[in-house]
């Protein structure tokens, strides 16, 4: 490993590429696509879920539709982390956070009884099929996040 700081941030050591390349560009583009798409979908029919799970319709609409717009927001930094996954650590791990909170809110909310148990296709499709994938992800682009802090 060269230490002359002279050198791309990207470069750690014998491999500036991050390990499994292809398959976490894969992983994010499918996520981007599946984000916005999401997302379109929930601000233009915000009561879809409520309609699938036979609940009462919101009588707030908006708000569901909000929240459509901000995962499909999420689908275009997914697309960054898949154009660069070198330097897209900060980003998925915002991302899996997200993944990891929704699940905790929606348990909630079924313990509690306030929503059915078939609202579990929420988290099931937005959360859990990518919790493997991106905590893979930011295992194998860790040592290029934390090259990234040292040279900040």
């Amino acid at each position: 490993m060269n230490s002359d700081s002279s050198r791309p941030h990207s470069d750690l050591g014998n491999s500036s590429r991050i390990p499994r390349r292809r398959i976490h560009r894969g992983v994010f583009i499918a996520a981007g696509i599946y984000n916005i798409a999401w997302g379109l979908y929930s601000a233009f029919d915000p009561q879809w879920l409520f309609r699938f799970a036979k609940m009462p319709l919101a009588n707030h609409p908006p708000i569901f539709a909000s929240l459509g717009m901000v995962v499909g927001l999420y689908g275009i930094l997914y697309f960054e982390v898949a154009r660069v996954p070198e330097r897209g650590w900060l980003l998925a791990a915002v991302g899996l956070a997200g993944k990891l909170l929704g699940p905790i809110g929606l348990f909630v909310l079924l313990w509690q009884g306030t929503w059915p148990l078939a609202t579990i296709v929420l988290c099931l499709t937005n959360d859990l099929i990518w919790w493997i994938p991106f905590a893979l992800y930011l295992r194998d682009s860790w040592p290029f996040f934390r090259r990234s802090l040292a040279e900040w």
